[in-house]
């Protein structure tokens, strides 16, 4: 019986009831018995088997995973946090290896019950963190030696980067703005991949006092006082323009806003804690400090 076949015979057998998620079913596995059939789910573990030479096991990827470009041409089975059982099961996978964080707990749920070996990634935002990544993947795989060379690279990589904004002295006070829907400044605070890459870039966190993403009042960015700005590069309704961002009530006598200083990444560059982070640490370093950073 396929994958796909079996996940119609869970749904069926199940209902679609939505029970309590149980601990870890033995389908959840530190090394795949068969991953011949490999779907990545997080942009940073396709990054990770495409360093690793063992790309020509994808079958498939999320919506985050759009790097190197050639992984944008494997099946798209949706956006990590929100996945569909039929979606990663119609592509038939013999694994599925896949980032904390995605989910929901119920299509997991039902994905253990169709016996598909599963490895959940842990997600740290610091140099560690990223080497457990690589070393996580390589176990998974089977490939550990070549894990252990890229991990080599990429830990030396880092430590270079971080070395060269060791010698700033005024370090700049940072407001990472996720979103601006509706007119909302939604910032991250602490334990998130933007405050990760803003400490290893040599700047300050500007906003204090609570975990993860939330929105801020007016007087809340005010007193942050940031010196820059950093957003993703992207378009739409969570963006703004730079004329639209420093007239914001909010913003308007921030340093930030008097000097106009804005930066904008590529978000799984910048976000990504992947084998392409010291690449990140340097371009935002170089963005915040110019000259001041060594290369």
């Amino acid at each position: 019986m396929n994958s796909f076949k079996r996940l119609r015979a869970v749904l069926a057998a199940t209902a679609l009831t939505v029970a309590v998620i149980a601990p870890a079913a033995a389908n959840n596995v530190e090394t795949f018995s068969d991953s011949s059939r490999l779907v990545a789910v997080g942009g940073s573990l396709t990054e990770i088997v495409y360093a690793m030479g063992e790309e020509k096991r994808l079958i498939a990827r999320d919506s985050t995973s759009m790097f190197p470009p050639e992984s944008e041409a494997l099946p798209d089975v949706g956006y990590m946090r929100a996945l569909s059982p039929e979606g990663l099961m119609s592509v038939d996978p013999s694994a599925i290896l896949m980032l904390e964080g995605s989910g929901p707990p119920e299509a997991l749920e039902v994905l253990r019950k169709a016996s598909v070996e599963m490895v959940t990634v842990p997600e740290m935002f610091d140099r560690a963190g990223i080497l457990a990544k690589i070393e996580a993947v390589g176990r998974a795989l089977g490939t550990e030696e070549k894990a252990d060379q890229l991990a080599e690279k990429v830990g030396a990589d880092i430590d270079a980067a971080e070395k060269a904004v060791a010698a700033v002295t005024e370090r700049k006070r940072v407001l990472f703005i996720l979103s601006m829907q509706g007119g909302r400044i939604l910032a991250s605070g602490h334990g998130t991949a933007a405050d990760g890459i803003i400490a290893m870039a040599g700047g300050v966190n500007a906003v204090e006092g609570y975990e993860g993403y939330k929105p801020l009042t007016d007087e809340a960015v005010q007193a942050a006082r940031p010196d820059v700005v950093l957003m993703m590069d992207r378009v739409g309704d969570h963006s703004a323009a730079n004329d639209a961002l420093f007239s914001h009530a909010a913003m308007v006598g921030t340093p930030a806003a008097q000097n106009h200083a804005v930066v904008r990444m590529d978000g799984a560059y910048l976000l990504g804690f992947g084998p392409r982070t010291a690449g990140a640490i340097r371009d935002l370093a170089h963005a915040l400090y110019g000259d001041a950073v060594s290369d």
